[in-house]
């Protein structure tokens, strides 16, 4: 009997802590001034979060930075006429940031935001019709994305810290690139459209090798969305159904298929160093709902 009071006072004490946990997790919302609407697109280890703002005085989108203190710089890059955009950038742990801008002539070109607020514009060499950083920040600066030539097709880079590009092309690219993720390692991966114009995926390793690989069985695309420090990978596939479905890539290459119970269709977006997935799933009704996968 004592042992069985023991116990339950154990489970009670367990569950007290657990709701003590749960009720001390706090949402903090926040906005830009003269903001039609804020939205957070990166954050750091050290909680700074950059994004983009649609302002209200010069109807446009600008780039912001919030502090961990909740202090917030508005940011504009040079020449961004018509636009600073975060999106498909990020901020790496020491807070640079790196994103594209849009000037007078609808052109992308790249920048890099330096901790204390330096602004570098670059293009890469021959980028005639745009450049664009895709897929984040390394740690120490590296930046991958995709540049357009003079007949519009994209090709992929690589920015080093201290500005030395590298372009590379994916075999059976014939209609395009998009970088989507670096690890820290600098291992990115990202996709390339076929002659087929179907989405196939590719990973590359720092020291050039591209590999490509399309999920078994795939029919209609492989979209790879995420990297983590081991090198694994996740994303998602359109199969005959048109729908899209959930992939983890090992570093060795298994591939790995899922799907959210019961979704009609599973998107992951990103995967953390020990292996967790997050993204977002549609139920019968077509409602999105966000999901986490444990391995």
């Amino acid at each position: 009997m004592k042992t069985k009071i023991l116990r339950n006072i154990f489970i009670s004490v367990g569950m007290l802590f657990a709701l003590t946990r749960l009720q001390a997790a706090t949402f903090i919302t926040f906005d830009v001034p003269d903001a039609f609407f804020t939205i957070g697109t990166s954050i750091n280890p050290e909680g700074t979060i950059t994004g983009n703002y649609f302002s209200g005085v010069d109807f446009n989108f600008d780039g912001f930075v919030r502090a961990p203190d909740g202090t917030i710089t508005t940011f504009e890059a040079p020449g961004a006429v018509n636009g600073t955009f975060l999106g498909l950038g990020g901020i790496n742990p020491n807070g640079t940031i790196t994103g594209s801008s849009t000037d007078a002539s609808f052109v992308d070109h790249g920048f890099v935001r330096a901790p204390d607020g330096t602004i570098t514009t670059f293009d890469v060499p021959g980028a005639v019709n745009g450049t664009g950083p895709s897929g984040g920040i390394t740690p120490n600066g590296t930046i991958p994305g995709s540049y357009a030539d003079a007949n519009f097709l994209a090709h992929g880079f690589v920015r080093a810290p201290d500005g030395a590009f590298t372009t590379f092309d994916v075999p059976g690219a014939v209609n395009g690139i998009l970088t989507t993720g670096i690890n820290p390692e600098g291992t990115i991966t990202g996709f390339y459209t076929g002659a087929d114009f179907i989405l196939h995926g590719f990973v590359r390793a720092p020291g050039g090798t591209i590999t490509t690989f399309d999920v078994p069985g795939v029919v209609n695309g492989t979209d790879p969305e995420g990297i983590n420090p081991k090198g694994t990978i996740t994303g998602a596939y359109t199969g005959a159904d048109f729908f899209s479905h959930g992939f983890v890539r090992a570093p060795d290459g298994t591939i790995t298929t899922f799907d959210f119970p019961g979704a009609v269709q599973t998107r992951p977006i990103d995967i953390n160093p020990n292996g967790t997935i997050t993204g977002f799933y549609t139920d019968a009704s077509f409602r999105g709902h966000a999901f986490v996968r444990i391995p």
